[in-house]
């Protein structure tokens, strides 16, 4: 049997599809990621992320077991899980602004719609090394910070100024 190869840039892909599962490796590889696992429903899925650390999760809305929003929501909430806080990346194929947001709400990182390119799944994983975000613990959301800007307030901070007046 041969060794397994752990690399930095470990993926695991969840599809419920082998032949889609595949695919996307082939693209991942094409970008030069050697490190990849498929997963074909929520309990395999569940198993390697509990077995080792990956770098990025790519899974569908759609994966047996468990929809992709629901495994991302349990993964999130998985205080023990060494991959509780990784990039999720979601694919599927006829998204609505409403599933997109659930995703997002759920700990989602990046959203894919089918069919894509290699291009885009590069631009997604370029944003994520790029824009790394900070994981937000609260009582209703656990998962990457939500909020893809920075805004500058400028140097007059109205909090600032409110704590000069009251001391």
């Amino acid at each position: 049997m041969a060794s397994e190869e752990i690399t930095k840039y470990g993926v695991l892909i969840a599809d419920h599809t082998p032949h889609m599962a595949s695919l996307v490796g082939q693209m991942l590889r094409s970008l030069g990621r050697k490190d990849i696992r498929e997963a074909f429903d929520a309990t395999k899925a569940l198993a390697e992320l509990k077995r080792r650390a990956f770098d990025v999760l790519i899974i569908d809305a759609d994966l047996d077991g468990l929809d992709g929003v629901a495994f991302t929501r349990k993964l999130r909430a998985l205080v023990d899980n060494p991959n509780r806080d990784i990039p999720v990346i979601m694919m599927s194929a006829a998204p609505d602004a409403k599933r997109i947001a659930e995703a997002r709400d759920a700990g989602v990182t990046e959203f894919l719609r089918k069919p894509f390119a290699a291009s885009h799944l590069q631009s997604r994983l370029t944003n994520i090394e790029a824009n790394p975000r900070g994981f937000i613990e609260a009582p209703a959301y656990q998962g990457p910070d939500r909020r893809r800007k920075v805004v500058d307030v400028g140097g007059n901070d109205r909090r600032d100024a409110a704590k000069t007046k009251a001391s």
